[in-house]
């Protein structure tokens, strides 16, 4: 351990534990062994994941933790032995969505008594929501929030075992380390840089359920940027809840612009993003960083929430309008061509009819790629929740239909652009309808699909766009 990380040592899980843990998921492997379940016999995992993107990396981390522990990975529920579900709490829809999958598994553990279901992340991170599995699920057998998810094998040991159902509500959120991880695609990886955020906007759940912000040591980024590299990624996306603010919690001397440097000078054919950003830490270092690398995908995703003063000081955004609006002039003249994305909440507490029209104008000002918006979500135990002048759910769906046909609008003149432009790409999947066409991701926002065979799958390749929409680009194989 350096000396940096020793001075830092009591936000780091201490590495005799992740050990201990990992002794524990070695003895649950030889039991199974033991039992003649190996090979066709394995017991078989499913992790759900709903959420964002640290979500998926924490995902990938308990489907490690899985194999470790000898069992195998299935993408059908009713096939499983071991259920992990990664919860979200960010949207009530998101919650709703949860308790309903949680209850139909009910049925599945009538046919398989012995199957264990846990359930992790920023929702059981809320003890009202642990207490309400506790109580009406009395089949979960167990719920670990997202400060614990490195105690996942001692969990699924004491419940292999006949223990008692386990509720853990840590209170704690260390980083925890070498952690073995399963990743779902070998040729992309996630790549959690920090955790947690200081920001509390007014709406938000996330200081509550995910803590303050600890930043990861430069050194363990890059080893693991390494490793990612050398077991085939050709993509990786460097995850934070605020990236920008990357290292101001530590003193270590690296900013986010720097880490990235850092890592785009290491050998390999890959590319890098980022998410997600907040405007007011969005430094001109980070912007020039992303026009002089190559390997930085032209991408940049910087929520506004909205257009209006009035409501980004409701929301607690700690930046106005004009203050915005000159990071995107900043972004657009030192990056140019490059894609801009954003998040929009229509209908919080007390937006006016007039609030929601600067929310419109600040569309059109930008010319966003892609907007991500929502309808306004009371989270409980936010300041949001509490204020007066919610916003009637009619008056907001309406608002939204408008943001969305403007948007429409947008995100296809932007689309249009590409159009006649030869594009490298990485070849994504194959497509879900169509066998002989694949999907690729580079520059654009939007997917590109494009008929290709399935070997080409986690290589870059050369696409000439033909055709575009607000939602997707078609083009043909160079």
């Amino acid at each position: 351990m350096t000396e940096q990380k020793h001075e830092r040592a009591e936000i780091f899980v201490p590495p005799e534990e992740i050990k201990r843990q990992l002794a524990v998921a070695d003895g649950v492997a030889a039991r199974f062994a033991a039992e003649g379940r190996i090979g066709d016999k394995k017991p078989l995992c499913f992790v759900q994941t709903f959420g964002c993107q640290q979500n998926e990396a924490d995902s990938e981390r308990m489907a490690g933790y899985a194999v470790r522990m000898g069992y195998g990975l299935t993408d059908q529920p009713d096939k499983a032995d071991l259920i992990l579900v990664n919860t979200c709490a960010i949207r009530e829809h998101a919650e709703k969505k949860v308790f309903s999958i949680v209850g139909q598994y009910r049925h599945i553990k009538d046919v398989n008594p012995a199957l264990v279901i846990g359930i992790g992340g920023c929702m059981v991170t809320q003890e009202h929501r642990a207490d309400k599995f506790k109580m009406s699920y009395p089949y979960v057998s167990f719920t670990f929030d997202t400060g614990s998810i490195h105690r996942l094998p001692e969990l699924v040991s004491a419940a292999l075992s006949g223990g008692k159902r386990q509720f853990l509500h840590s209170g704690e959120y260390r980083i925890a380390e070498d952690i073995p991880v399963a990743r779902v695609a070998q040729h992309k990886g996630w790549l959690p840089i920090m955790y947690g955020c200081n920001n509390f906007c007014s709406y938000c759940i996330v200081p509550y359920v995910r803590g303050r912000e600890r930043s990861r040591e430069p050194g363990d980024i890059l080893e693991d940027a390494k490793r990612l590299i050398d077991s085939g990624a050709r993509e990786i996306t460097l995850l934070g809840q605020n990236v920008n603010s990357y290292g101001n919690d530590a003193g270590f001397g690296v900013d986010i612009a720097e880490l990235m440097h850092r890592i785009c000078r290491l050998d390999g054919d890959f590319r890098v993003r980022f998410m997600t950003s907040h405007p007011k830490d969005a430094s001109d270092g980070l912007i020039v960083a992303m026009a002089e690398e190559e390997k930085i995908v032209k991408h940049f995703h910087l929520p506004v929430q909205s257009g209006s003063d009035e409501i980004l000081r409701r929301m607690n955004r700690k930046y106005t309008a004009e203050k915005y609006l000159e990071r995107i002039e900043k972004l657009k003249k030192t990056v140019p061509d490059v894609s801009i994305t954003s998040d929009m909440i229509v209908g919080f507490p007390g937006e006016t009819d007039a609030d929601f029209e600067d929310t419109m104008t600040m569309l059109r000002t930008v010319r966003y790629d892609a907007v991500f918006s929502f309808i306004y979500s009371p989270r409980t135990g936010t300041p949001a929740a509490s204020m007066p002048d919610q916003v009637p759910h009619e008056v907001s769906t309406t608002r939204m239909e408008r943001l969305l046909a403007l948007q429409g609008d947008i995100s296809a003149e932007r689309s249009g652009r590409f159009v006649g432009r030869k594009l490298r790409l990485l070849a994504d999947e194959v497509s879900r309808t169509d066998g002989s066409m694949l999907t690729g991701r580079g520059e654009p926002v939007r997917p590109v699909h494009f008929k290709a065979p399935a070997d080409l799958v986690g290589q870059f390749v050369t696409v000439e766009i033909t055709e575009a929409d607000a939602y997707a680009m078609y083009g043909k194989l160079i």
